[in-house]
C-alpha cells in the first residue's frame, strides 16, 4: 500500500517511463518509413498541396505552357493548352524541348509563354534571383508563373548534398518574386502544419493521413510555399 501511494505522489519521470504508444515509438526512430518521400507508399505529402494549388489555378494553365522535366501537370490541370514545352538542363531527357539553364536563360525564348509551371525546382538553383528574372522574361505580357518551393524537405537523393541549396518561407518568396514581378503582381500562400511536416520528413504518403489533418494550415509550421506571379501587361 505504501509503495502504491508513493508511486502516486512521486511518479517516475517521463524519461523512466517506457513509451508504449506505437505511433510515438515510430517517431523516435532515426530512419524514415520511406526514403523516397513516400512515393513507394502512395504520394508524398507535399503533392497533396501542390495539386490543390494547381487545381485552384487551372484556368491559368492555358495557351503555350512551359514545365520542368515533363509536362505531367500541364496535361493533368491545363485548360485550353495549345502547346506544351518542357525545359531541362539534361540533354538526355527525351521529353525536353528546351535544353537550358534557367538561371542563365540562353536558349529560352523571351515573352513566349502564357504559363510557366515550376514545382519543387527553384531550391536546386543557386542563383535564385537570376532564375526568377528569367521566369519573368520568358512569360508573355499577362502570363502567369505558378511556382512551388519547399519550406521543409529531405535533401534530394544522389548528388543533392552538392546542389540542393535552399529552403524558403512565405516572407522570402514575397520579397524574391515581388522584387522581380512587382509586389502587386504576386500572391503567396503557405500550406501545411506540424503533423504534415513530420509526416513528409518521415516519408509517409498523404493517403495515410486523414484529410482533415492535412487541411489544417498553420503559418508557423508550413511545409510548402506556393507563388502565383503575373507578368505586367495584358494577355493577347
Amino acid at each position: 500500500m505504501l509503495a502504491r501511494l508513493r508511486g502516486l505522489l512521486y511518479p517516475r519521470s517521463p524519461r523512466m517511463r517506457r513509451l508504449r504508444h506505437p505511433s510515438l515509438d515510430g517517431l523516435l526512430g532515426t530512419k524514415p518509413v520511406s526514403d523516397r518521400w513516400g512515393w513507394d507508399r502512395g504520394k508524398p505529402v507535399d503533392r497533396y498541396y501542390i495539386e490543390q494549388f494547381l487545381t485552384e489555378h487551372a484556368g491559368d494553365i492555358r495557351g503555350r505552357v512551359l514545365e520542368v522535366k515533363d509536362s505531367d501537370y500541364s496535361r493533368a490541370f491545363g485548360r485550353g493548352v495549345t502547346r506544351m514545352d518542357v525545359i531541362d538542363l539534361d540533354a538526355s531527357n527525351p521529353a525536353a524541348t528546351i535544353i537550358a539553364d534557367l538561371a542563365v536563360g540562353d536558349g529560352i525564348p523571351a515573352g513566349a509563354f502564357d504559363c510557366f509551371v515550376i514545382t519543387q525546382t527553384l531550391q536546386l538553383i543557386y542563383d535564385i534571383r537570376a532564375a526568377i528574372v528569367q521566369c519573368d522574361r520568358l512569360l508573355a505580357p499577362g502570363g502567369v508563373l505558378l511556382a512551388t518551393v519547399p519550406v521543409v524537405s529531405r535533401i534530394v537523393h544522389d548528388d543533392g548534398l552538392e546542389w540542393d541549396y535552399w529552403r524558403f518561407t512565405g516572407a522570402s518568396c514575397r520579397r524574391l518574386f515581388g522584387d522581380v514581378f512587382g509586389a502587386e503582381q504576386v500572391s503567396v500562400r503557405t500550406w501545411g502544419n506540424v503533423l504534415a511536416g513530420v509526416a513528409f520528413l518521415r516519408g509517409t504518403a498523404y493517403q495515410e493521413i486523414p484529410r482533415r489533418k492535412l487541411d489544417t494550415h498553420d503559418p508557423y509550421f508550413p511545409i510548402l510555399v506556393t507563388v502565383r506571379a503575373v507578368k505586367a501587361g495584358l494577355r493577347g
